[in-house]
C-alpha cells in the first residue's frame, strides 16, 4: 500500500463549507519548509493562484511529510514525479469578426475582402473624421 498525497481543502466562496481544491497554495507549502520543486517531486498538487493559508492544509502536509520520512518500506514511498500542471487559458481579446459575411458587413469590410482589412477600415474611419461624419469628432480627449 503506497502513501497517497493529501488533498487540499478550501472554503467555498458562496458558502463557508469545505470542498476539495485544485492544490495547496505556495504559502502553505512554504509553511512546511518545502520548496515548490520538492513538493512537486513528492507528488503534492500545487495551485499557484491560491493566496490563502489554511491551518488544516498545513497539518495535512505535515502529516504526509512525516509519513514519507518514517516509511519503513521503500515500496510505500511515492515515486518521484512531477504531476501535471493545470493549464490556465489566457483571457481572450475581442474577436476579429471579419471572417463571416455578417461580421465583414458589420465592420464595413465586405467590399474589399480580407486583404488589408484593418488598413482599409482605419483609413475609412480617418476620412469620416476629417469630413466630420463620425460621432467621435464631437467628443475628443480633453472634452473639446
Amino acid at each position: 500500500m503506497s502513501i497517497n498525497p493529501p488533498v487540499a481543502m478550501v472554503k467555498s466562496p458562496r458558502s463557508s463549507r469545505l470542498k476539495q481544491g485544485r492544490g495547496f497554495s505556495i504559502s502553505e507549502i512554504k509553511a512546511v519548509n518545502l520548496t515548490i520543486n520538492e513538493a512537486r517531486l513528492l507528488g503534492i498538487p500545487i495551485d499557484a493562484r491560491r493566496k490563502s493559508t489554511w491551518e488544516w492544509n498545513v497539518k495535512a502536509l505535515q502529516e504526509y511529510i512525516s509519513k514519507v520520512i518514517n516509511a519503513a518500506d521503500a515500496s510505500q514511498l511515492p515515486l518521484p514525479s512531477i504531476p501535471k500542471r493545470g493549464v490556465i487559458k489566457p483571457k481572450r481579446g475581442m474577436a476579429f469578426r471579419g471572417i463571416t459575411p455578417a461580421g465583414r458587413r458589420a465592420r464595413g469590410l465586405l467590399s474589399v475582402g480580407l486583404r488589408e482589412t484593418h488598413k482599409y477600415k482605419w483609413r475609412r474611419k480617418q476620412r469620416q473624421r476629417e469630413f466630420k461624419l463620425r460621432h467621435e469628432v464631437a467628443f475628443r480627449k480633453g472634452g473639446a
